[in-house]
């Protein structure tokens, strides 16, 4: 697994810009519904070019403690800052420059991205090649919110199938689960399906949960609270179905408590979630070297995110499908002048430098609702 490196770069400032996103169809989780993607995008300029990043938070602390005026404010008033005050960085530095400052993963993960951009932009080297790619195509899965009754979940499963799709996930909830999963299943036989409940059940719900290795499964994610790795060990103990953490994994460090207590059979990585692509990467090797699968998660990217995510997911032991959809999946119009298409079940890796897309400026400025600029 060969690994590149990047350069240093002198920060001139960072664009911040909040961004409202119309989703094609209404996304509902355990946590609510979501219509319009409220995202935060960054800019940052430097001596050798521009960088771009995602800060995935969402509107309101559902999903994550981190939303997007918490984002806002911490990268506009204490991370950018910090940044700007070198003078030059290099990308692995970043995560180090920021670490005083305690949590906000998704802002930090936001800011390092950008600066990761323009510096693999400068040496003319991709994102996949300098986290360690082996794969130009990874396989898509696909996530499904969770429908008006089990009927209409079967009927919008068939259309992600149609697409080519290789991979299900239903997002279930208590009274959302046991039908509905039993309704895809029944429907379409043995395609790879897995459940992700956004840690909307506790311990009390074993039984329940218990259910759900009738329907051979691929997993099922996330079943209990973010901290709860005691009794997500427990629950693993109790079931044929591997446990999957999602939530629960914010750091290099809770992967491997949760390895040491066996509370998961199977890993889900978000970069975002855990400080960014090299904490994801670090993240990979860990359970690569120890044989536990991993996937990439998704937050509902745009075209920035998205071929971040494909450059990760095309890491060696990524060996599950991941949500690393096409942007249709999600968007009419995306903010890169080139989104990301499902080709036979699969997406094509960027290879381009950096990030390997180019922005769409009509689109972002279409999508803007708040911009502001930090300087040196």
């Amino acid at each position: 697994m060969t690994r590149t490196e990047a350069a240093r770069v002198q920060l001139q400032e960072f664009e911040l810009r909040v961004l409202h996103i119309p989703l094609v169809a209404p996304f509902t989780t355990s946590f609510g519904t979501e219509t319009v993607r409220e995202v935060i995008i960054v800019r940052a300029l430097t001596d050798a070019g521009d960088g771009w990043g995602e800060i995935v938070t969402q509107a309101a602390p559902l999903y994550s403690s981190e939303y997007t005026q918490s984002a806002w404010d911490v990268a506009s008033r204490y991370l950018a800052p910090a940044l700007l005050g070198r003078e030059s960085v290099a990308p692995h530095e970043v995560a180090g420059i920021l670490e005083p400052f305690v949590g906000h993963r998704m802002a930090k993960a936001g800011l390092e991205l950008a600066v990761l951009d323009a510096s693999l932009r400068a040496t003319g080297t991709s994102l996949a090649a300098h986290l360690g790619a082996v794969k130009d195509m990874i396989p898509s899965g696909v996530s499904v919110g969770i429908q008006r009754d089990p009927s209409a979940l079967v009927d919008v499963v068939g259309g992600y199938l149609d697409e080519g799709y290789v991979r299900i996930k239903i997002k279930i909830k208590p009274g959302r689960d046991i039908d509905d999963t039993a309704a895809v299943r029944n429907a379409y036989g043995d395609i790879p399906l897995q459940v992700d409940a956004n840690s909307a059940y506790t311990l009390a719900d074993v039984d329940l949960l218990s259910q759900l290795d009738a329907f051979d499964l691929l997993l099922v994610e996330q079943p209990l609270q973010e901290d709860d790795l005691v009794d997500h060990a427990t629950l693993a103990a109790r079931l044929k179905t591997p446990v999957c953490l999602d939530e629960s994994i914010t750091s290099l460090k809770a992967t491997r408590d949760a390895h040491a207590l066996r509370s998961a059979a199977v890993i889900n990585i978000k970069a975002g979630r855990v400080g960014g692509y090299l904490a994801a990467r670090d993240i990979h090797d860990f359970c690569l070297d120890r044989d536990i699968p991993v996937w990439c998660g998704g937050m509902l990217e745009t075209g920035i995110g998205r071929a971040a995510n494909a450059a990760l997911a095309a890491l060696p032991g990524f060996t599950l499908p991941g949500d690393v959809s096409a942007s249709d999946r999600f968007y009419t119009r995306d903010i890169v002048t080139e989104p990301i298409v499902l080709e036979d079940g699969h997406v094509r890796v960027p290879t381009g430098p950096g990030l390997g897309v180019e922005i769409d400026r009509d689109a972002l400025e279409n999508f803007t609702v708040v911009r502001e600029t930090v300087r040196r």
